[in-house]
Formats: C-alpha cells, sequence, structure tokens
C-alpha cells in the first residue's frame, strides 16, 4: 500500500473501521474520555482557585479556617484530577487490551479460513507480524495515543476558555504558533506513515527468514550451510537498520522543531502576561493562574504533535490488518452434502485443465477413470502434475475447465467441508504439532476416539512398538514439526492420523519414501487392506511402491503420457519402462554391495 498524500491514510473508510472495530467497548471509552473531561475541568480550576487565594483573600488577611478551607479545596481538586484520570487510563487500558484480543482471535480464525491460494503467496513472517506488531500497535494506539489525544484536547479547550475570561487579548497571541504546530505535526505524520510501513514490511521479511531458517534447521546444518543463512539474515537485518534509520531520523526532526515552537510560545505568552501585569491590565493572582494554565495548553499540543505522528503507526497497522480481514474467506459449506454412507467414490476427469493465478497452465486435458474402490498410482518426474493433479480433489484448487466428477457430479458442486471430511491425505512431507503424539494421531479426526482405535490405527501404520518405546509412549511430547522424530517416524505418525480418520478417498503423495524398505512393505500391507473398498490415489517414485495398483498413469509436463497395469507398462516403450530399468539396476547394485559386505 502506498501512500501519496494524507488523504491515504485517513480515509473516511478507515476511520469508520477504527469506529466498528470499538463495537461492544465504545461506551467504556466514551466514559474515559468523560473522566478526562472531569480530570481536566479540576486541574484547571486548581488555577482559578489560586487566583482568587491571590487578588482577593491573602491581600484581605485571611483568617486560619478560611485558609484551611482554601487547602482542604486544593486538595480535593487534587484527588478529583488523580482519581478521574486513572479511571481514565484504567478504562482506556481496558478497551485496548479487550479490542486486542478480539482482534487476534478474529485475525486467527480468518487466517483459518482463507484459501490454499492466500497461503501460497503469503509468506508466514508476514502472517505472523500482522497478527502480533500490528495488533500491538493497535493497542497502544487506544491505549494511549487515541485518549491522550482527547485529554489534550479537553485539556487546551478548557484552558484557552479560561484564559479568554482572563483576558481575550492574551489568549489570542497565547496560542498564534499553535496552527503551525499542528501543521508541522501534520507534515510528520504523512512522511513517518509511509517510512513506519516499509519499516514493517522489512521487519516481516525478517521474520520470515529467522521463521524459515529455524524450521529447517536441519537442513541448514545437514548442508554447513550456517555462513550462508547467516550472511543472508544479515543482509535483511541491514535494511531493516535502514529503514530504521530513517524512521528515526525523521523523528528526531520532529522534536527539536516542535520544542523550538512551543518554547517560543511560552516566552512570547508569558513575556506578554508580564507586561500587562506590570501595567496593571493584568492581576498577580491572573498571572499566576495564566503561568499554569499556559503550560496546559502549550506543552499538550506539542504532544499532540507527537501523539499524531505516533498516531501514523496505528493507523499504517490498521491498514495492514485490514488488507488481510478483507481477503475473502474460503466457503467451506457451499454446496451439496450427501450422506457419507451414499458416497461411493467413482471420480471421473475429462479434459480437465489448471492454471494457478499467474496463468501459467500446469494441467492439460487430463482424461481419468477411478471406479470406486478402485486405486490410482501416479508416477512421473518431479513437476510432473502428480500433486497438482491429487489437489484438486480436496478442492484446495478449482480446475479451470474441464469436468471432474464424483459419483458423477461435479466435484464444484459439493461443499469443501464435505470433500475434506471424507478425503484422508497423507503428503510427501508430513506435519506434525508440537503436542503428544496421542494428540497428532487424533487430530483432525472430528469426534471421540477410544484408546482401541488409536493403537489400531498406529498399528497398521506400523508406529506402535515404536511409540512404545519412548519413555511417555503416547504422551511423548515431539518437537516443533516434528523435529525429535527420525522421517520415517513421521510418516508412520502421519499414516495413523490418516488411518484414524477412517475416509472414503485415500491420497498418499509418496507417503512412503521416508522409510526403509522392510517399513515400507509393512505399511504398504496395512494401506491395501485399507484401500479395500476405497478409492485411492497413490502418487510414488518407486516403481515397487506402484506394481499393485488397479491403474498406473505416468505424467510428465503436466500431461497423461501412459496409462495402464504394471504389466501393460513394462511391455510398451516409455518413460515406465525407463524409470523400471533405471531402478532395477540400481538396486541390483545395492544387493551386490550388500552381499560383498556380508562376505
Amino acid at each position: 500500500m502506498k501512500h501519496d498524500d494524507l488523504h491515504d491514510i485517513l480515509t473516511p473508510n478507515r476511520l469508520r473501521g477504527l469506529w466498528r472495530l470499538m463495537r461492544g467497548y465504545r461506551l467504556i471509552y466514551i466514559a474515559a474520555s468523560f473522566s478526562l473531561g472531569i480530570s481536566a475541568l479540576s486541574r484547571t480550576g486548581t488555577y482559578l482557585l489560586l487566583q482568587k487565594l491571590i487578588d482577593d483573600v491573602i491581600p484581605n488577611t485571611p483568617t486560619s479556617g478560611t485558609l484551611l478551607l482554601f487547602g482542604l479545596a486544593f486538595v480535593g481538586l487534587a484527588v478529583v484530577t488523580g482519581g478521574f484520570t486513572f479511571i481514565s487510563g484504567n478504562l482506556a487500558a481496558r478497551t485496548a487490551e479487550g479490542l486486542a484480543r478480539r482482534l487476534r482471535n478474529t485475525l486467527f480464525d480468518h487466517i483459518q479460513h482463507l484459501p490454499f491460494r492466500y497461503h501460497d503467496a503469503t509468506p508466514t513472517g508476514e502472517l505472523i507480524e500482522r497478527c502480533t506488531s500490528d495488533v500491538d500497535a493497535l493497542r497502544t494506539f487506544f491505549a494511549d495515543q487515541v485518549i491522550n489525544a482527547g485529554q489534550i484536547v479537553v485539556l487546551f479547550s478548557v484552558n484557552i476558555a479560561a484564559i479568554i475570561i482572563l483576558s481575550p487579548t492574551l489568549a489570542l497571541r497565547s496560542v498564534l504558533i499553535i496552527p503551525l504546530l499542528v501543521g508541522i505535526s501534520f507534515f510528520f505524520f504523512r512522511r513517518i506513515s509511509i517510512i513506519y510501513e516499509a519499516y514493517q514490511e522489512q521487519e516481516a521479511v525478517l521474520s520470515t527468514t529467522l521463521q524459515e531458517n529455524l524450521s529447517g534447521v536441519r537442513v541448514v546444518k545437514a548442508f554447513a550451510r550456517q555462513d550462508f543463512e547467516i550472511q543472508k539474515f544479515e543482509q535483511e537485518n541491514w535494511e531493516k537498520y535502514q529503514r530504521g534509520r530513517k524512521l528515526i531520523l525523521m523523528h528526531a526532526l520532529f522534536w527539536p522543531s516542535s520544542d523550538i515552537l512551543s518554547s517560543f510560545q511560552m516566552i512570547v505568552g508569558l513575556g506578554i502576561a508580564a507586561l500587562m501585569t506590570i501595567n496593571t491590565e493584568l492581576s498577580l493572582g491572573s498571572y499566576v493562574a495564566y503561568a499554569g494554565m499556559i503550560l496546559w495548553i502549550i506543552w499538550p499540543m506539542r504532544n499532540l504533535g507527537r501523539l499524531i505522528v505516533q498516531m501514523s503507526s496505528g493507523i499504517v497497522s490498521f491498514g495492514r490488518v485490514k488488507d488481510v480481514i478483507k481477503e475473502s474467506r474460503e466457503q467451506m459449506t457451499v454446496g451439496i452434502e450427501p450422506p457419507v454412507e451414499n458416497l461411493h467414490g467413482e471420480i471421473r476427469f475429462k479434459n480437465v485443465s489448471f492454471a494457478y493465478e499467474s496463468g501459467t497452465e500446469v494441467l492439460h486435458g487430463i482424461d481419468l477413470v477411478c471406479p470406486a474402490g478402485k486405486s490410482v498410482a501416479l508416477l512421473g518426474t518431479t513437476g510432473s502434475g502428480k500433486t497438482t493433479l491429487v489437489n484438486l480433489l480436496p478442492r484446495f484448487y478449482d480446475y479451470t475447465s474441464g469436468s471432474l466428477t464424483l459419483d458423477g457430479i461435479e466435484l464444484k458442486e459439493y461443499s469443501k467441508e464435505f470433500l475434506r471430511r471424507n478425503i484422508g491425505i497423507v503428503e510427501q512431507e508430513p506435519f506434525l504439532f508440537s503436542r503428544t503424539i496421542r494428540e497428532n494421531i487424533t487430530h483432525g479426526v472430528g469426534r471421540e476416539v477410544s484408546e482401541d482405535e488409536i493403537i489400531a490405527s498406529a498399528k497398521a501404520a506400523a508406529i506402535h512398538e515404536t511409540i512404545l518405546s519412548f519413555p511417555q509412549g503416547y504422551e511423548t511430547l515431539v518437537g516443533e514439526r516434528g523435529v525429535t522424530l527420525s522421517g520415517g517416524q513421521k510418516q508412520r505418525v502421519a499414516i495413523a492420523r490418516t488411518l484414524l480418520k477412517d475416509p472414503r478417498i485415500l491420497i498418499l503423495d509418496d507417503s512412503t519414501s521416508s522409510v526403509d524398505m522392510l517399513t515400507e512393505l509393512e505399511i504398504r500391507a496395512a494401506l491395501e487392506r485399507l484401500m479395500i473398498g476405497r478409492t485411492s490415489f497413490v502418487i510414488a517414485h518407486r516403481i515397487q511402491s506402484v506394481m499393485n495398483a488397479d491403474q498406473i498413469v505416468v505424467m510428465e509436463n503436466g500431461k497423461i503420457v501412459q496409462r495402464g497395469s504394471h504389466t501393460d507398462l513394462i511391455q510398451e516403450s516409455g518413460i515406465y519402462r525407463e524409470i523400471h530399468q533405471m531402478q532395477t539396476v540400481i538396486e541390483s547394485a545395492l544387493e551386490e554391495e550388500l552381499s560383498d559386505v556380508r562376505s
């Protein structure tokens, strides 16, 4: 988002959005502002009472009772000032914390319902930055900046009114510099807003760099790329430093200029008041009261400039948060949702093509039939379109042309929630949460499951015995992204999670690539039993993993170039036979090496 002028920042829509954001807290915030008004009145009342004491009471030799009464009045006004200032701050803080909590919940809920396209295009660090730093900037905006701006306006209004009562001429000369001070504040407000947003964007880049490095720490260490990662981080950190310097420079220019103007106005005001007092145009008590009240005109207005500049951060952050919230949510429940028992699982691709938003088509004219309860194996080089094809089934993406039906009904007519509830996926790179193994296995089941069901799924995935070997068994905590487990163990836990879901349609995206041959055989046997009566799509790179599929489909450059059974494909020239021959040679060489080692 670029800012060409002040209107781009303080748009009516954005200000209305901030007002709508306060829904449920508006009365509390109004009460906080009202408390500030009472505090300002009592503060000004203190100076007016001091004028009365100096001009009318002291010259007439007051009694001790009169002085005691005035003393109690000063104490009472101080208590009212302090008490209502505390009430105002407390109510403002309550509003700010409540809004921040609600906004974080809203953002998290909204992000959960954004489509895959959005997550593909948006770095994780960017979303984290908007949910944390930007929300915190808004919390400060409501807790400190807005309420203080209101306090300053009230203080200025009350005190300038009191000075007008003392001397209209003096009041006019006391605010000559105020328009210039406000103008300078808005000048810096516009420029600091632009620089602050650039700073926030770079902070998001830095967060993404850090998040990726920590998530891929094993890869970094395995390839000894620490120096490269350090250099990359330092470059991004240097860019943040440069943008931070610009931000600090703008603040450094603003403060001296506003201080000079405020001090000049203070000197002029006090000088004029002193001359008026010498010329008997102003009483001594009025001068003393004026000297106190002008402090609550000049310095609050100087602080108003500071707040105007600082409020740019909150308004920019609101715009960044709003950019996320205005993204269209994924419609999960729109479409038909037949009973689960009526779902057979016949899937038909008819001239299906798909392109990402960039416009580059990655699937071209796919024609494929998978009868209910049968298995289709997808084979091909990396980037051939295998994963993209299966991602159309749960409607992570919608095909751009052609027809894709499930049980004779166009896939787009089913609700996404129904499809994803009845499709089980084991991805090539399984993701585990930083929770117990039990919680990872039961994640996403959506119902209460018994201990026997959990153990049965773990046994079927050949992970039960491994889990029992851990000191805490199923209560073992796995590290972030499952880092405490081996690749094969993570894969088997992910398979157990899918098995427990008991889906009608299975998608196995190279799900045995991270396990040894013996474990693969165990998992394959369990999956073959599970596949009976269920439609299954199996993506694999090893011929041995797809040989028993009902139909094998070979893909290249987003197209189907071969299809048939293992027996058929091995007889015809093409990619499948080439892969088979190559893998056979490699495995034969490995067996010879193992034989030499054993001998």
